[in-house]
């Protein structure tokens, strides 16, 4: 089992989550390398939670199957539960966003493409849209009449 974990800096918002239901997944955009070999794929590969593909030799499913096409073994990648939202701390710490069970290959990096969800610290305020791609976010919090950040990001891939 693996962990993609997230350290920030929060401002004004919590509950920073990628916008994840059945009917708008989230893909989780990660950099791939074979277990085996230890080939890393040449381009970024995407997962959905509810995306299922069929394991050769009638071995079950997976969210994500890979073929390595340098040592041609073919590896899989679940996730195992729902993406947990991560709260705002002082200092920020180290959460888990998302677990996943790897056969075969390992996640390398991982890139935050997609929307993004979070909710005011004091207001409630829900903010949708987030694009996490550059690294940091800045928004106004109407009802709080102040200025809410998402900065400082460090993802993180671990043994959970």
């Amino acid at each position: 089992m693996f962990a993609l974990t997230l350290t920030a800096e929060l401002n004004g918002v919590t509950n920073l989550r990628p916008k994840d239901t059945e009917a708008s997944p989230f893909w989780y955009t990660f950099t791939v390398q074979c277990t085996s070999c230890r080939e890393t794929h040449p381009n970024p590969i995407s997962v959905s939670r509810f995306e299922t593909n069929e394991l050769s030799g009638s071995r079950g499913e997976a969210n994500f199957v890979w073929k390595c096409k340098n040592c041609k073994r073919e590896s899989s990648c679940s996730i195992k539960i729902a993406p947990k939202p991560y709260e705002q701390t002082e200092p920020p710490k180290q959460q888990t966003i998302i677990e996943f069970d790897c056969r075969g290959l390992e996640f390398t990096t991982f890139s935050p493409e997609g929307e993004w969800l979070a909710d005011g610290a004091e207001s409630n305020t829900k903010f949708e849209g987030i694009d996490l791609g550059e690294g940091e976010w800045f928004e106004y919090d109407e009802k709080a009449n102040d200025e809410v950040t998402i900065k400082d990001l460090k993802w993180d891939i671990k043994r959970a």
